[in-house]
């Protein structure tokens, strides 16, 4: 008996042994910049062991999850806007997030239906004005349509994701005639065709040719940082205080969703948790001036630069459902042309 509980013993310290190399790890597919990501990612497993396999995707990333079917190793889908996260749900390539800890962080409306996914950072759309020719600090975005902006507003094109996401959340609130309505009156105040990017409109305040714009808040935070004319874009601009008439300012969203077939899921959980840790938040949210989810981060980038925002109440569930819409009324009033 005695070589067979050596035998015994010797497997048992062989398992404990190799044990350590056996590492867990969890599986991002991701949109994001890597260089936004990667300090978060290295935090992470310095902090809890596990190792992240990042996966860096420049589109195309609901496809190549439906198209790997039940063998796909994802654990983690991260994106940017909530169309393209709540896609994935409605595709049926994820599933519930279930965790009290991410339900005590982010409130219901900046997550998806059956918490399918859930918003990690926001990314306010508000209104700037020229700094010399226009006073006011604060702006509702029912008053775009007022007759006063005539030849003086600026905006990218209506069918652009931010725009899209930003007239489908009026029309959440609103509805289709209002919304139609206001997008007549947002295309008579334009100072120009619109598009270009978010930057230009900046550009375009400087030069004279409009006096107010709409952008979004963390490519004011990146030209604060420019080493070049952005710079000056920057300071030629004033942001306002930004809401809907009896609400709160509007939000887009970088969010994560795990992956229906995850192999790892009690990990995806962790990376998901962490994620909205307040650690992580200030990594990440500061990396691109993103407003933070978690309400325990009261000194992010962001803030210090524009202040604290309220986000619209308007769950991003129905954002995302209007989204195709808001586009049909967009191309209705020949927006962009």
């Amino acid at each position: 008996m005695k070589p067979t509980t050596s035998l015994s013993a010797l497997a048992v310290a062989s398992c404990l042994f190799a044990a350590p190399a056996l590492a867990q790890s969890v599986n991002l597919y991701t949109t994001r910049e890597p260089g936004l990501l990667n300090p978060v990612l290295e935090a992470f497993t310095k902090d809890t062991g596990v190792k992240v396999n990042a996966v860096f995707l420049k589109d195309g990333l609901q496809e190549r999850v439906a198209a790997e079917g039940a063998n796909s190793p994802a654990d983690v889908m991260l994106l940017v806007d909530v169309g393209q996260i709540d896609a994935l749900a409605q595709a049926g390539i994820t599933q519930a997030i279930q965790s009290p800890a991410v339900d005590k962080a982010v409130p219901a409306q900046l997550r998806g239906a059956g918490n399918n996914w859930v918003t990690l950072t926001k990314r306010a759309r508000i209104v700037v004005v020229s700094k010399d020719r226009v006073k006011q600090d604060a702006i509702t975005y029912e008053e775009l349509a007022d007759p006063k902006w005539k030849g003086r507003f600026c905006i990218r094109a209506g069918q652009h994701p931010y725009n899209n996401a930003f007239f489908a959340a009026y029309l959440a609130r609103n509805g289709a005639e209002k919304t139609e309505t206001y997008l007549k009156a947002l295309k008579a105040n334009t100072a120009r065709k619109p598009g270009g990017g978010d930057r230009e409109v900046a550009r375009d305040i400087l030069s004279g040719q409009c006096d107010i714009a709409i952008i979004n808040t963390y490519y004011i935070g990146l030209m604060s940082q420019a080493k070049n004319e952005q710079k000056g874009w920057y300071d030629a601009i004033k942001p306002l205080k930004t809401t809907f008439a009896n609400g709160g300012t509007h939000v887009n969203v970088s969010a994560a969703a795990i992956a229906k077939n995850a192999p790892n899921k009690a990990e995806a959980v962790k990376l998901i948790e962490y994620m909205l840790s307040e650690k992580a938040q200030t990594l990440y949210a500061d990396g691109n001036f993103e407003f933070p989810v978690n309400p325990d981060v009261k000194e992010s980038a962001a803030v210090k630069l524009l202040g604290a925002i309220t986000p619209d109440t308007t769950p991003l569930g129905d954002v995302a459902k209007n989204r195709k819409a808001a586009a049909d009324l967009v191309d209705k009033v020949g927006f962009d042309n």
